[in-house]
């Protein structure tokens, strides 16, 4: 029997040719031609796929007592904070597609939750994130841990949990407010970091702000790319969403050309920005996590395709989605299929793949 599956450039097309955005599920993706379900999970079935890299992930994220989630136990199916068996419109920027319910369940999770060993977060694990990693073809994911100026101990905890597990690599993090923030990144780095995260709207430390200022000559110095969350995402706090506006960005990256800047998200809702950023300065990368099937498609079409990575922002979203979104932004593409979804990540980072 021949396969009835549309062919590459025909993948996610409806009857009148356009691409397919929106579906009753998440699960639906497996009607796409490199997807399949099997005992109830999604999976890459395309064996012509990969290897893939994803740079944009999190384990559980504690604040207060040390190691309340076990990083290395599996307790349990993967809570994505966006289900999938919910409706997905890929046309938007993904936190549309979060319920009021399914928001309010993921804010209680990372707030108040975050101080517990229990809810959503306890199954944001290793062995979790391995899972579905072999599910969907990925060799590798990219753990981003964030740190608070006090109770906070992400880095540490990330890096010892992922040191013997080689499809897992982690970045460090550093508050620009922390003491002997310099001493503290070379630390991180002798024990495995292969770049730094900062996040501006829950740091509550924009990017240009002189604290944060001084630690991009560092990270240039110790060879540690940062990647930043970048842009507003309309569900963060008044006041992080005013630290995380593009305007911010511009002049770290315009001051220190030695230092290698990841902008997660692509600016999230100031994507145009991103874009602009990343085509202006060649130390700029785009990651692609949550931006809407036609940002992705566009930034394909415009950005320097040498410096756009696949990420997912799990377990926000399950990691299937915004693989998908890569492969319909890359029908009849190869060479930059092959680049968003690995090389360009495996240039940057040192990994070895074959």
């Amino acid at each position: 029997m021949s396969d009835s599956r549309p062919n590459d450039s025909q993948a996610g097309a409806t009857s009148t040719g356009h691409v397919r955005r929106h579906y009753g599920s998440g699960m639906e993706l497996a009607e796409l031609p490199w997807f399949g379900l099997s005992e109830g999970r999604l999976r890459l079935v395309d064996d012509q796929i990969g290897p893939i890299v994803d740079v944009h992930t999190h384990l559980a994220l504690t604040y207060g007592r040390r190691r309340s989630v076990n990083l290395l136990a599996s307790p349990g199916p993967t809570q994505h904070y966006l289900p999938m068996d919910g409706p997905l419109d890929m046309d938007v920027y993904q936190n549309r597609n979060f319920t009021p319910a399914d928001l309010s369940a993921m804010k209680r999770d990372l707030g108040l939750g975050s101080f517990t060993r229990g809810g959503m977060r306890a199954t944001h694990t290793v062995p979790n994130l391995l899972s579905e990693m072999a599910e969907l073809g990925l060799r590798c994911s990219v753990v981003l841990p964030i740190e608070l100026p006090i109770l906070s101990h992400n880095a540490e905890t990330y890096l010892e949990a992922v040191a013997t597990t080689p499809e897992i690599i982690s970045f460090g993090s550093i508050h620009p407010h922390a003491r002997n923030a310099a001493d503290q990144l070379a630390e991180q780095q002798r024990l495995g970091a292969r770049g730094v995260k900062l996040h501006p709207a829950v740091q509550m430390v924009a990017a240009d702000h002189p604290r944060a200022m001084a630690l991009y000559p560092v990270c240039a110095e110790l060879n540690l790319p940062v990647l930043w969350h970048c842009g507003p995402v309309g569900i963060e706090t008044a006041l992080g969403r005013r630290r995380c506006q593009l305007k911010h960005y511009w002049r770290a990256i315009h001051d220190n050309p030695a230092t290698t800047f990841i902008l997660g998200h692509s600016g999230a809702l100031q994507m145009e920005q991103g874009l602009e950023l990343c085509k202006s300065y060649p130390n700029v990368h785009l990651e692609l996590a949550s931006q809407g099937y036609p940002n992705v498609e566009r930034i394909v079409n415009e950005a320097p395709i040498d410096r756009v990575m696949y990420g997912s922002d799990w377990p926000f979203y399950h990691q299937a989605i915004g693989i998908a979104k890569v492969l319909l932004a890359t029908r009849d593409k190869p060479t930059e299929r092959r680049l968003v979804l690995h090389e360009n990540a495996a240039r940057l980072f040192g990994l070895e793949l074959s």
